[in-house]
């Protein structure tokens, strides 16, 4: 156990839940639509394909969501939203606005303690705004010594990051749940990695490991890290 790395955090889904609530509002959205020929199953492909073109043009977050809604609604109805339908969307989505973040368990107290050991940084992607409330709403912000919020976390945002805070890849660690944009771009980008799985990581964040890789830490919840760093 070396002192005096840098441990680089990851924020929704790995301190605090977030697609939980996301999927909720997905969940109700299919029975809302209530449509005649397709299931759930059905529906929920077709969305996961708005979605992914969809955020590579309007980001992630919220606002992606309730468009991503809508743009199903045109695709399978074959033509745009109505006042009325779209009134719905937003009551359904709602909840993406007003929910309170919690950290998971164990969080202020691991951080509160790896603090004391390690330089802790925070990066996140989405709309900055709602993931600003997010991190003044969980509390967390005093832990970390620097916060960037970025629309894309891939490995030219990852060889930024490194570069701007001064960070030597083999001391640092990119800490977090997804597999496609924690874990995969941060390993290209020289940094080593440790993967907290969440059983509600968003579907479009998945992407297989390799199992042999040596520069992935595997751990199955946010306070183990205090048996590593």
């Amino acid at each position: 156990m070396r002192r005096n790395q840098v441990l680089v955090f990851d924020a929704d889904d790995t301190l605090w839940e977030n697609n939980v609530v996301f999927e909720r509002v997905i969940a109700d959205f299919l029975d809302w639509l209530d449509h005649p020929v397709l299931g759930p199953a059905e529906l929920r492909a077709v969305l996961d394909e708005i979605q992914t073109a969809n955020a590579v043009t309007h980001g992630y977050g919220s606002r992606m969501l309730v468009r991503s809604l809508r743009d199903c609604v045109e695709r399978l109805r074959g033509r745009p939203a109505t006042a009325a339908e779209n009134a719905g969307i937003d009551s359904l989505a709602a909840v993406l606005i007003d929910f309170q973040v919690e950290p998971v368990p164990g969080a202020v107290e691991t951080l509160e303690r790896l603090a004391g050991r390690h330089r802790l940084l925070l990066l996140t992607k989405g709309q900055v705004e709602e993931q600003q409330r997010k991190i003044d709403s969980s509390g967390l912000a005093p832990y970390f010594r620097a916060l960037e919020i970025v629309p894309e976390k891939d490995e030219a945002t990852y060889r930024r990051f490194v570069a701007s805070h001064g960070i030597d890849p083999a001391d640092g660690w990119m800490i977090g749940n997804s597999p496609k944009s924690d874990i995969l771009p941060a390993r290209r980008a020289g940094l080593n990695a440790v993967f907290i799985p969440n059983d509600h990581t968003w579907v479009l964040e998945h992407t297989e490991l390799d199992p042999s890789d040596a520069g992935v830490l595997r751990l199955r919840a946010l306070p183990e890290l205090l048996d590593h760093f």
